[in-house]
């Protein structure tokens, strides 16, 4: 079974015993299905969710329109989507098929209409360039493509080097010469489909990386890896009942979707909420959570950022809110703690899998000791990691060492079995024979009221060899100060707030700080740039 990890939120926060201080609302969260982690993992058994009052899927789009489809709407529709797939697409068992669209319905058909035909998924964000969606089409050799009118273009312009790509359907109200229209196709297909009987270790979905060391490579995810894996998910770290709404507000293209806004909910049988939202808006956000009846909220750290700088986060009531979730990097203290203080709820950062650490030679370390976290994949593989990196072998058989697949972070387990991440791998800072994770330096810095964001990386040191470096974004308030000055002031700080040998020695403040599509962060980027100068 899956074991859900005490993440680095856990690691730089506690809890004050004062907190209902902070805000008059705060209650701690009390999980609505497990008392403890011992009974968990004892009575822990697969099952799915009760059919809800709810609606299966909730869509609005911010300029009054709105969708709601119960569990058999969802079925009859997908059947009908299914059709055009084996029909007018002519696509068979194991065919690939990109999917590049927005938050709007289609998509999450789309996601079951695969998998009722066992065709394989390939999810792709809106923000891919002509370049990307050709590297995508030729690498998966996918025969069938699904996007809107906006990225329609791009296609055309690369469809005729992409030899395996026959069918191409357009989401949109008018019709595209060389497209089918599925708004139209779904007008007409047939609900009467019969279910492919795909078996547990079929593909299901294939996702491409971030591609952030070399070019994107493609993750293979079978039937059971979601279909069984993210169960625990769900009921555990979403904690989930029938009676939930749950928005995540993950891009389409990013597995993160797949997780919280497909298998985790409707596993447990909870609503899933979705908001076309083009980009992210503090203030739409806001009313939303405030107008709906939203119970359980999934974002990444950079959106509870913004959401906590925001002077209207403090007054909005929110209708039902009461699990906060966020994943995709660390999310720095000091922003738990303030939203924690404007709205009365607590954030809880997932970091799942079978965690073992362990050192250069694949043994098990014991409590205290940093080392690799590694998941057990021999003699069996947990059913909830993808499979492998598709026409691949090497990069796959890099991820291996012993028994164990290598996650590419570090970190250490304490005295009570608890784990503790340190940082990914190529992030650690050597300066001096000390090893420094970068994220606890900005933990440090995010508790000065001069930085509003900020990234460490290490730069290169004549004498140290490399020392730490941070890049800070400043709070509009102190962009006018003595730079010189506020640089010392803030080192000064982090020697006072951590250990001094991780202040960072050299400070450089910049307008914005570089970041991926979904929000996270690009040290790689800024270490790049640091090491080149040499």
């Amino acid at each position: 079974m899956q074991t859900l990890l005490r993440a680095r939120y856990f690691q730089c926060l506690t809890i004050p015993g004062s907190v209902r201080a902070l805000h008059k609302d705060y209650r701690p969260g009390i999980p609505q299905n497990f008392s403890n982690y011992e009974s968990m993992k004892q009575d822990f058994k697969l099952e799915a969710g009760k059919r809800p009052s709810n609606p299966a899927f909730w869509w609005i789009n911010g300029n009054g329109e709105e969708v709601r489809w119960s569990f058999e709407d969802l079925g009859s529709l997908s059947r009908k989507f299914a059709n055009i797939l084996t029909e007018a697409c002519a696509l068979q068992r194991g065919d690939r098929v990109i999917v590049i669209l927005p938050r709007i319905p289609e998509w999450w058909l789309a996601n079951i209409a695969c998998m009722r035909t066992g065709t394989v998924l390939i999810p792709g964000t809106t923000q891919l360039t002509q370049k990307d969606i050709l590297y995508r089409l030729q690498s998966s050799k996918a025969k069938c493509i699904i996007t809107n009118e906006v990225l329609a273009p791009a296609v055309d312009a690369v469809a005729s080097e992409c030899e395996n790509l026959h069918s191409k359907l357009i989401v949109s109200q008018k019709p595209r010469e060389g497209w089918e229209n599925l708004k139209e196709m779904m007008k007409h297909a047939s609900d009467n489909h019969t279910c492919v009987k795909t078996k547990h270790n079929e593909m299901m979905a294939i996702f491409f990386t971030s591609g952030t060391s070399g070019s994107p490579k493609m993750t293979g995810h079978t039937h059971s890896s979601f279909g069984l894996g993210l169960s625990v998910n769900g009921r555990f770290w979403l904690d989930l009942t029938p009676s939930d709404v749950m928005w995540n507000t993950s891009d389409t293209g990013w597995a993160k979707s797949a997780w919280s806004s497909v298998f985790s909910p409707w596993i447990q049988g909870a609503c899933v909420f979705a908001h076309y939202l083009p980009r992210f808006e503090p203030t739409s956000i806001l009313q939303t959570l405030c107008k709906f009846p939203i119970t359980v909220f999934c974002s990444a750290p950079t959106a509870y950022r913004m959401l906590v700088r925001n002077d209207k986060t403090r007054s909005s009531k929110f209708k039902s809110l009461k699990h906060c979730l966020s994943a995709g990097e660390p999310i720095n203290p000091e922003v738990t703690e303030q939203w924690r203080n404007k709205t009365g709820l607590d954030i809880y950062e997932g970091y799942g899998q079978t965690e073992t650490i362990l050192d250069a030679n694949g043994n098990v370390l014991p409590p205290g000791q940093e080392g690799d976290i590694g998941i057990q994949v021999l003699p069996n593989r947990p059913c909830g990691l993808f499979t492998h990196y598709i026409d691949d072998p090497t990069k796959t058989a890099s991820t291996l060492r012993g028994n164990f697949y290598i996650t590419g972070d570090r970190g250490y387990m304490d005295e009570d079995g608890y784990f503790w991440f340190v940082a990914r791998s190529d992030d650690i800072i050597l300066s001096s024979g000390y090893r420094i994770g970068p994220f606890e330096v900005e933990c440090a810095l995010s508790e000065h009221p001069a930085v509003a964001e900020s990234a460490v990386v290490s730069s290169p040191d004549p004498i140290r060899g490399e020392v730490v470096k941070a890049f800070i974004v400043l709070n509009p308030d102190y962009k006018s100060h003595d730079q010189e000055q506020l640089k010392k002031e803030i080192q000064e700080h982090v020697k006072k707030t951590t250990a001094p040998y991780k202040y960072p020695r050299k400070v450089e403040f910049i307008q914005e700080l570089p970041k991926t599509v979904s929000g996270k962060i690009k040290r790689k980027e800024l270490k790049k740039t640091e090491w080149e100068t040499i």
